[in-house]
């Protein structure tokens, strides 16, 4: 038989509807990550007071209209979601630098980033030295990203590690390029990834003694991030834990929180820019920089920047990697991240490996002469004497040995002349140890090196 049709709901139902709609779905995300559970009867109390007190839903008398106010129901709704996504924020945060020992976050300076810096500067992290902020100097960021940070580390109070590619001092770009060559990212981005993001940002890590890592990507980044969770193992490091506190937050999320605080954010978002790299390859989207964040509001439509997958669409334009494909990351949290080169050197052939630091002492103690190349297999200078020096082995009449430094930097620095990558030593009879200070990297020239000291006798 036919069911009866039920009667039309009243102004007093949808008033009891619309109670139990919002004890369901408001209750819970409106309790503080750091309260304990709130009872039955609160959280009805709590979903009760959320309804008289907002400005969108207004139950009149039952005899009147129901009133709704949906832009004021719209930005409740965000201001209700925000407030749980800061929680839940810095409920993580907590745990990454109160559970560990040594929490590190490598800050790119970006919207996120400044937001965790600004999580970690309101829960006391930045001056008690919970978490520490680490750098990545490229040389070939914008003039003012340094700047900013020089900013923000007054304003917050606190210092930032910066690291930059091995054997350069930090913020000598002509030591760079007299180094490495101020076209390297032209000629081998991958290379220059190694060289100047990779290598720094792995010897950032270990240098601070990370145990858990600070990140600032999320599920709104692209489908390379869709599946991120707030704490996951990082590819850096042998696993070391890896917290990403914004993990569910959107783009629009991270700039109504800079808004709502009045966060100091990167002066490029006032022209044009969503996201902000290198320099080189970073532009504003529309390109026409028609869509601006400035005064803590956008300026222009919005969407460009907001939508899914957008923010870092201005990011490593113009870029390929080797397989022809597009470039849209730097390999930095990509697995395999810790492999910052695709083979060792000297597999095979008369180069010996020294495997421990005890192993290298007791070659400079051995009362022997031999010859000790300190290298780094993702350095492009030691690949590019790879052949060179396995020749000079075949004939050295004296034992020729590869260590390392990379992974021993200390001590490699104490016994053996390294400031760089490549340094080769000529280890004498007397356990001396002296430094081939030459680029010059032939065979002849190893060998020239060598017959320079007189023959030590047994």
């Amino acid at each position: 038989s036919k069911k009866p049709t039920p009667p039309p709901p009243t102004p007093s139902t949808m008033k009891a509807y619309a109670t139990a709609v919002a004890a369901a779905l408001f209750g819970a995300s409106t309790i503080s990550a750091f309260a304990p559970t709130l009872s039955g009867k609160s959280l009805s109390r709590t979903s009760n007071a959320i309804l008289s007190q907002s400005s969108a839903l207004a139950m009149a008398d039952d005899n009147e209209a129901k009133v709704f106010d949906q832009e004021a129901f719209i930005a409740e709704s965000k201001e209700m979601r925000l407030k749980y996504l800061e929680e839940q924020a810095m409920f993580s945060l907590k745990i990454a630098c109160e559970n560990y020992g040594n929490a590190v976050f490598p800050n790119a300076l970006i919207a996120g980033d400044t937001v965790i810096t600004h999580l970690l500067g309101r829960m006391g992290y930045l001056k008690n030295g919970m978490a520490k902020i680490m750098v990545v100097d490229t040389f070939h960021l914008f003039p003012e990203t340094m700047d900013f940070l020089r900013e923000i580390e007054e304003f917050y109070g606190f210092k930032a590690e910066v690291f930059c590619a091995e054997g350069v001092p930090v913020g000598d770009k002509a030591a760079y390029d007299a180094k490495f060559g101020a076209d390297l990212w032209k000629e081998d981005i991958e290379q220059y990834d190694k060289v100047c993001k990779v290598e720094p940002f792995q010897r950032g890590l270990k240098t601070c003694k990370t145990d858990c890592m600070i990140n600032g990507r999320t599920r709104w980044q692209g489908f390379e991030r869709a599946w991120i969770d707030q704490f996951e193992n990082a590819p850096i490091g042998g696993g070391l834990a890896k917290c990403n506190p914004l993990a569910y937050w959107t783009l629009e999320d991270t700039f109504d929180y800079i808004a709502k605080y009045e966060v100091p954010h990167h002066p490029l978002h006032a022209k044009g820019y969503p996201s902000i790299g290198d320099a080189k390859d970073t532009i504003p989207i529309p390109e026409d920089g028609s869509t601006k964040f400035v005064d803590f509001k956008f300026q222009g439509d919005p969407t460009p920047w907001l939508d899914y997958a957008s923010e870092r669409k201005g990011r490593f334009v113009g870029l390929a990697n080797k397989d022809g494909s597009t470039k849209t990351e730097c390999g930095i949290h990509v697995a395999g991240a810790e492999q910052t080169f695709d083979r060792d050197l000297w597999e095979e052939g008369k180069v010996q490996n020294i495997a421990s630091n005890d192993d290298a002492l007791d070659i400079i103690k051995g009362d022997s002469e031999a010859i000790i190349a300190v290298y780094a297999p993702w350095c492009q200078f030691c690949q590019g004497m790879e052949d060179e020096f396995s020749k000079f082995a075949e004939d050295a009449g004296i034992p020729v040995y590869k260590f390392r430094g990379d992974e021993e930097r200390d001590f490699v620095q104490a016994n053996l002349n390294t400031e760089s990558f490549p340094t080769v030593n000529f280890v004498k009879s007397d356990g001396s140890v002296v430094k081939y200070d030459s680029e010059a990297r032939s065979a002849e020239d190893f060998a020239t090196f060598v017959s320079s000291f007189e023959k030590s006798t047994a």
